[in-house]
């Protein structure tokens, strides 16, 4: 028999679970008491030797069942026939043939043949030999007896298989949260790693071709300020090789696919393109952009994008309705907010991890912005604000 485990997050197994062996021997301990406590009343009363034959005929049925469970139950069953035709009181056998009925269903064989078999032999013994001594009464016993103990094995062996059930899935699901976790979260840290690297790239180029115009710009004998232009292209393109170092040791392990290396870094200018591709897919989106150009710089951009990007995703996989996407200027600040209404998932699985959530946050902190999730009235509502130039966002 296989052995449950203790679950971490819930509940102990009790100990039967655990160690499924306990009731299993438990039965058989006290079939034997049974047996050794009617050998010795045998032996006190001064049974005659048929009588002390079929009690010990039926402890060898107990013992034979350990290794054959249908021919020991058989065995003892059929011992009643001969302790009934002796005139002697059935019981004790009885007690013998339904703990071993109990022991055989609760290692996995048929209850209902198991019951069948120990019925049908307590109940001929009774009408047959037994000349139905005792009346209905015990004809009943001897039924219901049975039926119990073939129901209790049974019932508690499902019980044991339903816990075990339940504790393999719950494993699984805490082994497969963890790899989605960790999947996920080094997804958007690689996702911004790749648009900061991006975006930095182009940047730094842009002071190297600046600052070498300026080099060419400056008048004969302006040394000073020439080797100063000199030594900051210098620190430019170290910042481009410290840049691309820092990223090759975030790639470790990472596979992207060449039309992925291959596609622009998104921007503001994206937005458009993004509703569009979610409205092609069934989403109601109700837009309104109002940023001028310019105005943002692309590390904040690309934050701005992904933040619409999780935001809508979000709201196609577990909202109905129309999504409101509100990305404007004001008081000098960026202000993104994506609305919907909160429905049954009819695109997604149900459930949510929420790891999209902890990506969002992280991305919004890495540009110094402010985020704020909330769900008020049956609306679920993504707002984040952001300085254009990348500054704390208070």
């Amino acid at each position: 028999m296989a052995k449950a485990h203790n679950s971490q997050d819930g509940p102990a197994a009790p100990v039967w679970v655990r160690c499924p062996e306990v009731l299993h021997r438990v039965a058989y301990a006290v079939a034997g008491l049974v047996f050794t406590g009617q050998i010795v009343a045998a032996t006190v009363r001064g049974s005659d030797w048929p009588t002390v034959l079929s009690v010990i005929l039926a402890g060898g049925g107990v013992a034979l069942s350990w290794w054959k469970p249908w021919a020991g139950l058989v065995v003892t069953s059929a011992a009643s026939f001969a302790v009934t035709a002796m005139g002697d009181d059935p019981l004790s056998v009885w007690m013998m043939a339904v703990l071993v009925l109990f022991s055989v269903t609760l290692r996995g064989k048929q209850p209902l043949a198991g019951t069948g078999i120990v019925a049908a032999f307590f109940l001929g013994a009774f009408m047959t030999v037994g000349g139905f001594r005792g009346g209905a009464v015990v004809g009943a016993a001897a039924l219901f007896s049975a039926m119990a103990g073939g129901a209790t094995g049974a019932a508690l062996r499902i019980h044991r298989e339903h816990w075990w059930i339940l504790e393999e899935r719950a494993e699984t699901a805490i082994a497969t949260r963890e790899i989605e976790a960790t999947r996920r979260v080094t997804e958007e840290r690689l996702r911004i790693a790749r648009d900061l690297h991006d975006v930095i790239g182009h940047q730094v180029a842009m002071l190297s071709v600046h600052l070498g115009a300026a080099e060419i710009g400056l008048p004969e004998g302006a040394d000073s300020s020439r080797q100063a232009l000199v030594s900051a292209r210098s620190s430019a393109r170290t910042v481009v090789v410290e840049t691309q170092r820092i990223l090759s040791l975030l790639r470790l392990g990472d596979d992207v696919s060449g039309d992925e290396a291959l596609r622009p870094t998104p921007a503001l200018s994206g937005l458009e393109g993004l509703i569009a591709s979610f409205e092609s897919i069934g989403l109601d989106v109700r837009p309104s952009i109002d940023i001028p150009v310019g105005f943002v710089e692309p590390s904040v951009g690309v934050t701005v994008y992904r933040v619409v990007q999780e935001a809508l995703t979000n709201a196609y996989r577990h909202g109905e309705g129309t999504a409101t996407v509100d990305v404007r200027e004001h008081d000098g600040r960026i202000r993104v907010t994506v609305e919907n209404r909160v429905g049954h998932s009819p695109h997604g699985s149900g459930t949510s991890s929420g790891l999209g959530l902890v990506g969002m946050r992280e991305r919004v902190e890495s540009s110094r912005g402010r985020l704020t999730i909330d769900s008020h009235d049956g609306r679920f509502r993504v707002h984040a604000e952001f300085s254009p130039l990348g500054e704390f966002v208070g």
